[in-house]
């Protein structure tokens, strides 16, 4: 059901969706030359469109819905849990399987907040397509490099349902219910009901936030960062989607 669900959304998220979108309308052409002329247009324009920064950031600022998490916050919560987001394998440099730009990105914010705070720290994040498990990256990342302590790992998810899940199941073992929960800006908004749902009580603490480029004329170029943000968004848009179709389907049974 994992694999399954990744290669859905391989094949419907941009470029792909659109480029498949493209090569439908040309194959269309051939017997209904206006209905596959206007496939291969939107296809094109999609592209472009989502290729500019400030597309980009509106899709991403809908999804922040949550400000910094604020001192008075800090000081209630327990813990402070921070979700993985990727590995960079094999990376030559380091001799192994390392952090991801993203999770680096969450884990430096953490240990931000541990500095601030000296709460304990949990990391999460398993290994779905098989090699170490992010949660070991990021605890010898944070420890080796910011000096930071992870108390916890969490090293079986394979996404953030489960991730929620897991965590779950190790902070009812120590008794802890209020957390602050850190991930990217436009990530928190889906992962912020995921741990709700587990009896929770969740304190979001997002870092990575859609901000302004320094140049007008940057955000009149066309560009494949502008494109990876935009696709960032509408993958989170899609797991709202689906997290509120699961939501309603379990109510009803």
């Amino acid at each position: 059901m994992f694999i399954l669900k990744k290669l859905l959304s391989a094949l419907i998220l941009p470029p792909m969706g659109f480029l498949l979108l493209g090569f439908l309308g040309l194959w269309l052409e051939r017997g209904y030359r206006r209905l596959g002329k206007g496939l291969v247009a939107v296809s094109l324009l999609g592209i472009f469109l989502l290729s500019f920064f400030p597309v980009a950031n509106w899709l991403q600022r809908g999804l922040a819905i949550y400000p910094p998490i604020s001192e008075v916050d800090l000081m209630r919560v327990q813990a402070i849990v921070i979700l993985g987001a990727g590995i960079y394998r094999d990376a030559p440099e380091y001799g192994g399987d390392t952090v991801s730009r993203a999770s680096l990105e969450r884990i430096r914010y953490g240990n931000f907040l541990q500095q601030r705070s000296n709460l304990p720290i949990l990391v999460s994040g398993g290994s779905p397509f098989g090699g170490k498990p992010e949660g070991e990256t990021m605890r010898d990342a944070l420890e080796k490099e910011f000096r930071g302590k992870v108390k916890w790992i969490e090293n079986k998810s394979r996404d953030t349902a489960e991730s929620a899940t897991y965590t779950g199941h190790i902070l009812r073992r120590e008794e802890i219910s209020r957390i602050a929960l850190v991930s990217n800006s436009a990530h928190l908004r889906r992962a912020t009901r995921y741990f709700e749902d587990q009896g929770l009580e969740v304190f979001s603490a997002p870092t990575g936030f859609a901000t302004d480029v320094p140049s007008a004329s940057v955000e009149l170029v066309p560009s494949i960062y502008a494109l990876v943000r935009s696709t960032e968004a509408i993958s989170e848009w899609l797991g709202i989607f689906v997290q509120i179709l699961t939501h309603e389907f379990r109510r009803e049974k």
